[in-house]
This record gives C-alpha cells, structure tokens and sequence, in this order.
C-alpha cells in the first residue's frame, strides 16, 4: 500500500491535485490519522523541486490547521468524555495538577511535539483538554512544524534523492535529540535563575 501510495504521489507530483490530497493528509494527521505526510511531501518534492517552498507552506498551514481541530476535540469532549473515565479511575482530582503543568510547559510540549516523531496529535488533543491559551497553542504549532516541513523540504532541494535516506533514517532521531537539549536547557536555566 505504501508503495502505491509512493508510485502515486510520485506520478501526480506536479498535478493540479497533488496540493490539496497534502493538505487534507496533513490537516487529519494532526487529530486522528496516524499516517505523517512527510510520506506524500517527500516525493512530491522529489517530483518538483521547484514546488519545495510551497509544498513545506501548504504542509505547514493545513498541519497547523489540523492541530486546531485537534485541540476542538480535547476541548469538546473532555467533559463528555475525559473527565467521566478520569473520575472512574479516581484520576480527576490529578487532571487539575496535570493541567495547570502542561499549560506552564504548553508551548514547549507543542513546539516539541511538532518537531518530533511524537504524535503530534496526541498534544494537540491534549492541548484542547487543559485548554491551554489558543495563541500560545496555534505560535507554538507553528515553531514546531514550520522548521520541520521547510528543513525536510531545503533538504531535499538542495541535495535531492540522496538525502532522502538520510531523511527518512536520521531527522526524527535528530530532531528530539536537539528538542531534548533545548527543553533540557530551559529547565536548567530556570534551576541557575
């Protein structure tokens, strides 16, 4: 299926729907669909290069768009849905200690999240769930996936299919490794301080 899903995107690269099958990929990845679209970005980019920018922009906005929906659903159905199965493990007085964390550490979550392989929806969900600020929610979305679609996309416009491997082996290890160091400093910084 993946390779299907390869040939297909490699043929339909350049094709007048090719931006929008991204967006919609990239939009439900980022609430429920557990497929990333760096799997339709990459090749599409290897068919045009000269679509990278604009293919790491469409990426961007639909995945950022997407993660807004994502943080609908913690947000609606938390109440419906969360806090009943909370409370019947005993868990719901723990919820208001866990929100008022993740929301000092929100944009950091995201951000990181973004960049990363961790599933960016679960965040995004989670996000709607302690209702963390929505500006501070959508900037962070956009630190976090921005440099991840518009590196793979420079990446891949620069050096073409050789960096694919090195793409597809390499950048999610990378990417929270630096995310650890970076999140690891602040946390050290806030100790010195």
């Amino acid at each position: 299926m993946i390779r299907n899903l390869y040939d297909w995107t490699m043929r339909n690269a350049e094709g007048p729907n090719a931006l929008w099958f991204l967006a919609i990929v990239s939009f439900i990845e980022s609430s429920v669909f557990p497929i990333p679209p760096d799997v339709i970005m990459i090749p599409m980019i290897l068919a045009a290069p000269h679509k990278a920018w604009l293919i790491a922009g469409v990426c961007t906005a639909a995945s950022v768009a997407g993660g807004v929906a994502g943080y609908a659903i913690g947000y609606l159905a938390f109440e419906s849905v969360g806090a009943p199965v909370l409370d019947f493990y005993g868990k719901l007085d723990k919820f208001d200690e866990f929100r008022a964390y993740f929301n000092e550490y929100g944009f950091w979550a995201v951000s990181g999240a973004g960049l990363t392989p961790f599933p960016y929806k679960v965040i995004t969900i989670a996000s709607g769930a302690t209702q963390l600020d929505m500006v501070t929610f959508i900037l962070a979305s956009i630190a976090g996936r921005a440099p991840r679609f518009f590196l793979i996309s420079a990446l891949l416009w620069k050096f073409g299919p050789p960096i694919r491997d090195f793409i597809e082996r390499w950048l999610g290890l990378l990417a929270t490794i630096f995310f650890v160091m970076l999140f690891g400093g602040f946390i050290a910084i806030g100790y010195l301080i």
